[in-house]
């Protein structure tokens, strides 16, 4: 069973507007479920983790986990300045300088998201020092339009605790094949993990198959904790977006290029992944005529951390889709890269067998 190319592009577009900040999955899992409830068995936990279960699952045989994460980088309310600006916190780490100037969405205490920008003091009236300095989140506010602390509570209802998200929009240019929006780590790999465990339906695979979208990644990884703890799996891929290098990299050390099919890590700063499951599913790739980059990171982290010490080990890879700027406001992703990811995904699944992953 296998999505359009147009049913993926509208599933990618969702996924990246939900407003979705650490902590804050349910529109996220709001649309992966409604996706996913046609062809699995759909379940979410008290942490916002998503559960896709294959309903041709034997329940007696070794778990292969799929996961993607939910959440975004964003912001939550800290407090409410006198003269009606907002302090805020960061859920995750932004690229530092990207900050300034952006609008956002705030939610209010009813529920509904009202406009704001990000604002800092205007270079009329900084010092010398603060004109030649990198600001600090501490710098910034954001700015609703209020001229006090009571207007703000009374008239906007903001109130402290509630998330703040990127007010941005989704776009495809089909003709030149890009994706530009928010949110694409994980978003795009969210929604990856979903058409993968739909072109699962009703194949004949050796393994029962679960897949996650897990919560708080931005945050420490929190919600993938529960969920390998629930799963129990014995092998399993991480979907992520994985930031592109292409564009400020020197040529003969880009790793992760747009366009040239997704990219799986050696390490990173958080895992050494498998080197048994990376050889072979570079192996695999090749036999299959997908592209495939490999990578070895100085940077970065993702939940294949946590699956990878959990229990007496668990063989773990990440597939990541290239997409150039994430924890900022804007990706730039391709959907060819997506289409492999999925590919890759499907047939690493589909020609895993117990006694395979038991081997790694």
């Amino acid at each position: 069973m296998k999505s359009t190319k147009e049913e993926n592009i509208t599933l990618i577009h969702k996924l990246s507007e939900a407003k979705a900040p650490s902590g804050f999955e349910d529109e996220s899992i709001a649309v992966g479920r409604a996706f996913a409830q046609a062809f699995a068995d759909v379940e979410e936990d008290r942490l916002r983790n998503l559960y896709v279960t294959r309903r041709e699952n034997k329940g007696d045989r070794p778990v292969f986990m799929l996961d993607a994460h939910g959440d975004e980088v964003g912001m939550m309310i800290h407090s409410i300045k006198p003269n009606g600006t907002l302090r805020f916190v960061t859920l995750g780490r932004f690229t530092p300088g990207t900050l300034p100037g952006a609008k956002v969405w705030v939610r209010n205490r009813n529920g509904e998201y009202i406009p704001g920008i990000v604002a800092a003091k205007p270079p009329h009236f900084m010092s010398a020092e603060e004109r030649n300095r990198l600001m600090d989140v501490t710098d910034l506010v954001i700015d609703i339009g209020a001229r006090s602390a009571e207007e703000a509570k009374e008239i906007f209802g903001i109130q402290i605790g509630e998330p703040v998200v990127s007010a941005v929009d989704f776009s495809y240019d089909d003709k030149r094949d890009i994706l530009i929006g928010k949110g694409f780590d994980c978003r795009i790999g969210c929604a990856a993990m979903l058409e993968t465990m739909k072109r699962l339906t009703e194949e004949d695979v050796p393994m029962d198959v679960v897949g996650v979208m897990s919560s708080q990644e931005e945050v420490g990884d929190g919600g993938v904790k529960v969920a390998v703890d629930r799963i129990r799996p014995n092998v399993a891929i991480c979907f992520e977006g994985c930031p592109a290098d292409d564009t400020f990299t020197e040529i003969y050390a880009i790793q992760t290029a747009l366009k040239k099919g997704p990219m799986i890590r050696f390490m990173d700063v958080s895992m050494i992944a498998n080197s048994r499951y990376m050889r072979d599913t570079i192996a695999l790739a090749e036999k299959h005529g997908i592209p495939l980059q490999t990578s070895v990171r100085t940077g970065g982290g993702n939940n294949g951390a946590v699956i990878n010490l959990a229990g007496e080990g668990i063989p773990v890879i990440v597939i990541g889709i290239p997409v150039r700027y994430i924890h900022s406001h804007y990706g730039i992703a391709s959907y060819q890269d997506f289409e492999a990811a999925v590919e890759l995904a499907v047939n690493v699944v589909k020609e895993m067998t117990p006694e395979k992953a038991a081997s790694f």
